[in-house]
């Protein structure tokens, strides 16, 4: 089974056929919503609504570990995730696909991890080098190139707390630090796949250019809905193209 975590703009879970909802408790607690769970190309997947899907949850509140512990003990053992992004470079334009590599925990609020204390014996740090999986990266390179879509084939992206968008300055530190794109979701999501075991791919759609660039009207929450709503067919066929060649 494949797991995908729907972010802004693809809450809605359409996208599999023969689906059915469950309720999947854990340790954590339970995901917003239930877990919709159907097929894709007739690979069995399931869907996570990241803020429920009626995105009723803030970034803040997202309860990141019942997500990932839902879909690991659905037995899934890959997960691809999409986000909105706002872009911190001039090259990275309104409805690119970034395929991340890289990302900065700016946020500071969540819970960051699995392990609130060690088993005796069994010390626990997760290796983080590296924390998007090179073969789901490539897939999903792979899919951009064949479908033609304008696409960057890496990126660091900054995580902030949210839900405000930034301030000037803090875009500007952002970018000197060598962020690529920033949002308000893939950390610690992708960290708790990764101590979970899981691999780990992120797709994001650039929806606007944070507030960093003073020719462009700063972001608002209407221009991202906008943007990632004429575009959200792209995230959508790349998904259904990748899952095959995972599965």
């Amino acid at each position: 089974m494949i797991g995908i975590i729907g972010g802004s703009g693809l809450d809605n879970p359409d996208i599999l056929t023969d689906p059915r909802d469950e309720v999947i408790g854990t340790k954590w607690g339970e995901p917003h919503s239930p877990i919709r769970i159907g097929k894709i190309s007739g690979v069995e997947t399931a869907l996570v609504s990241r803020h429920g899907r009626s995105h009723t949850v803030p970034p803040t509140f997202v309860n990141n570990r019942a997500h990932i512990r839902a879909l690991a003990e659905l037995g899934c053992t890959a997960i691809l995730a999409t986000t909105a992004v706002g872009s911190l470079r001039e090259d990275i334009g309104r409805g690119d696909l970034v395929v991340l590599d890289q990302f900065i925990d700016f946020a500071r609020l969540r819970p960051l991890t699995f392990f609130e204390e060690f088993p005796p014996g069994e010390v626990k740090h997760t290796p983080m080098a590296e924390p998007f999986d090179a073969d789901l990266r490539a897939i999903l390179i792979q899919g951009c190139r064949e479908a033609g879509f304008r696409h960057h084939s890496k990126g660091t992206v900054v995580t902030i707390e949210g839900p405000r968008f930034s301030t000037r300055a803090e875009s500007m530190m952002f970018r000197s630090w060598g962020a690529d794109v920033i949002n308000m979701s893939v950390a610690p999501e992708c960290a708790l796949a990764n101590e979970a075991g899981i691999p780990y791919a992120a797709v994001a759609m650039s929806t606007d250019y944070d507030c960093w660039k003073t020719d462009e009207e700063p972001v608002s929450w209407e221009a991202v809905l906008e943007v990632f709503g004429s575009n959200v067919g792209k995230v959508t066929e790349l998904l259904k193209a990748a899952i095959p060649r995972i599965g």
